[in-house]
């Protein structure tokens, strides 16, 4: 399992949070599966894919975990990804983890986690909006037309 520094995480929430220093600082340092993590988050397949076939199995065990994936979550605790585990505990209304990650001096996964959930409410917000159901809706009409043909 690959450690990535704190400042690395912080780069992560600051991208997260739409800040392209972040991002550059990201890109420029070679960190392209912390990248992706986001945008696997918002259901971006080919980014889940990049993880996978780079085989960073622990960001895409942390990305299912995000969706409750009790298996995914297991997968962190074997590999003792503990921070990433906890991390996505938080993103889950747990504030217990969140308290285990502040008393270990991990605060920074605390804010990574924060930023996270903030852009799944954000997405969740405009999908929510009228022009976001009529894109949804029209989303739904031509994955069923795919699967007619």
């Amino acid at each position: 399992m690959k450690h990535y520094s704190t400042h690395a995480i912080d780069m992560l929430t600051r991208h997260c949070l739409k800040d392209t220093l972040g991002f550059n600082w990201l890109m420029n340092n070679n960190y392209p599966e912390l990248l992706a993590i986001i945008d696997a988050v918002r259901d971006d397949k080919k980014a889940f894919q990049y993880l996978m076939n780079g085989k960073h199995y622990v960001l895409a065990a942390f990305v299912n975990a995000i969706w409750e994936d009790q298996a995914a979550f297991k997968f962190l605790m074997d590999a003792k990804a503990f921070d990433w585990a906890a991390c996505a505990n938080i993103i889950n209304g747990d504030d217990n983890a969140e308290l285990a990650l502040k008393k270990a001096n991990k605060e920074h996964f605390v804010l990574l986690a924060h930023a996270i959930q903030s852009r799944i409410h954000e997405d969740g917000d405009r999908n929510m909006s009228p022009w976001g159901v009529m894109k949804n809706l029209l989303n739904i009409k031509e994955a069923l037309k795919k699967t007619k043909d």
